[in-house]
């Protein structure tokens, strides 16, 4: 896809820009692609900025961040890139920073939560395209006939799971351990236990005494007591929960926005809390960012900072998250969703925003630690095996990882 945009100078001079963004494809069909967003959006811009030509590239999940990286890697990296991650980029220099590029009003824009994750020793190189987060889903319907109410606290889960068990769930708490996306599901309960992947200082804590503690209390009090459905944990992946939630087979589970509306479309009545804790409501809530940045290479520092400032208003930002069921990451997004009716469904989801704890994607190393927790957490809750004994074993390969940094 290509369109013609306008206006301003390349870093230095002025005269006509051409460029090329590579962007990510939200879409679950042909019907909702992003193109029609890129496209919509580089028209807007071309109305009043000639004298910029964008060519935007949308390209599947699956294949982005690898055709970026083959891009980066042959010489050709692409003026902007939306993405999944940033920080090899801006560790190897091929960034510019938020402040080299954007308005002070738009970088200013920005939630503070999302700022700090996408810095680099201190410096923000990634800039938040679209963000989301996580909270507590049940089915009312089974809740309901089972005369249960949310649950607030880790007892409150173990109990209504049971309950539920009784009733013929399938799923009483649906735990998808498995490798598709368990670094979210780890985060959620770390979390809820007040604990996560690093310390107070940014280091790595992922086999601390609170983590262990929250790890143990599942393996003995959901998994070891058949509370979570026909599938071991370490075996299930986070679509088949979902697809299940929304067949009115799971009792509870970890959701986010985009299953709301699946599960409601089906049928499901769905209620939500924040993560129940050990002793009450999670204050924060897990937090989930994907990223877009401006690459060095051709010197287009000014007409990526005009194209990015126009991409970064209300209207575009909000068109984003209400077209893919996700939340603005600018604080005037924010408001106005907030204030808005149409968005009452997304509510919950935006309160939780600000408060919200981030992957360490400022770590070079964080890929490698998720791939580890992608491979070993759905161990530490099988039968007789030590929780500790996993996390420590992610904890040593991930700290192997920074170290090779």
């Amino acid at each position: 896809m290509t369109a013609t945009l306008s206006g301003c100078d390349s870093g230095g001079g002025s005269g006509d820009v051409t460029l090329t963004v590579v962007a990510a494809d939200y879409g679950t069909s042909e019907e909702n692609k992003s193109d029609t967003y890129w496209d919509a959006v580089a028209r807007d811009f071309e109305a009043s900025h000639p004298g910029i030509e964008v060519e935007v590239t949308v390209l599947p999940w699956t294949d982005v961040d690898r055709e970026v990286a083959r891009m980066v890697k042959d010489g050709k990296a692409p003026d902007i890139a939306q993405i999944g991650a940033y920080a090899d980029y801006a560790k190897a220099g091929k960034l510019y920073s938020a402040d080299e590029m954007l308005a002070i009003r738009t970088q200013a824009n920005f939630l503070p939560k999302l700022v700090d994750a996408g810095k680099v020793n201190r410096i923000q190189y990634g800039l938040p395209f679209v963000a989301s987060t996580r909270l507590l889903f049940y089915n009312e319907k089974l809740f309901s006939r089972a005369g249960l109410k949310a649950p607030r606290t880790w007892s409150d889960i173990a109990s209504d799971a049971t309950v539920l068990r009784q009733r013929g769930v399938t799923y009483p708490f649906a735990l998808p351990l498995g490798p598709e996306e368990s670094q979210a599901e780890t985060l959620m309960w770390m979390l809820s236990g007040d604990g996560g992947y690093t310390d107070d200082v940014g280091s790595y804590a992922i086999d601390s005494e609170e983590n262990v503690r929250t790890f143990d209390w599942l393996k003995s009090n959901l998994v070891d007591k058949g509370l979570t459905g026909p599938v071991a944990p370490g075996g299930l992946n986070r679509a088949k929960a979902f697809e299940a939630f929304a067949k009115g087979q799971v009792g509870m589970l970890n959701g986010h926005p985009t299953l709301m509306e699946e599960a409601e479309r089906k049928g499901v009545e769905v209620g939500m809390v924040p993560l129940p804790g050990a002793k009450g409501p999670t204050e924060g809530s897990m937090g989930v960012a994907d990223w877009i940045m401006g690459f060095r290479q051709n010197d287009h520092r000014r007409p990526i900072g005009e194209f990015l400032d126009f991409l970064f208003t209300d209207k575009n930002v909000i068109e984003f998250a209400d077209t893919y069921d996700m939340l603005p990451v600018t604080s005037s997004a924010s408001a106005s969703m907030e204030d808005d009716p149409r968005f009452k469904p997304l509510h919950k989801f935006l309160a939780a925003l600000p408060q919200a704890e981030f992957y360490p994607f400022g770590k070079t190393s964080w890929a490698r630690a998720s791939e580890s927790i992608k491979e070993n957490i759905g161990k530490a809750v099988e039968p007789g095996a030590s929780p500790e004994s996993v996390l420590e074993r992610i904890a040593r390969e991930s700290a192997a990882a920074e170290a090779a940094e």
